[in-house]
């Protein structure tokens, strides 16, 4: 999954972005089972990482939704 960036969060559709949301959720639900499973991150960058998109996505939601 690329780590998207908030111009290209802020020019789709509210429903385009609970998409993107729904996917990174279930990509780093995985990576953590994984590293809960392992007992050692992987990769914990990425882990960091798909946490700050994730707060990136939800904010940009709020906004949107504070526009309507």
């Amino acid at each position: 999954m690329v780590i998207l960036r908030s111009s290209e969060l802020r020019e789709m559709d509210i429903s385009e972005i609970q998409e993107k949301l729904e996917e990174l959720k279930a990509e780093y639900s995985k990576n953590i089972s994984q590293s809960a499973a392992a007992g050692v991150y992987e990769n914990p960058g990425k882990i960091k990482e798909l946490k700050k998109t994730i707060a990136r996505v939800l904010t940009i939601i709020n906004e949107k939704e504070k526009e309507t």
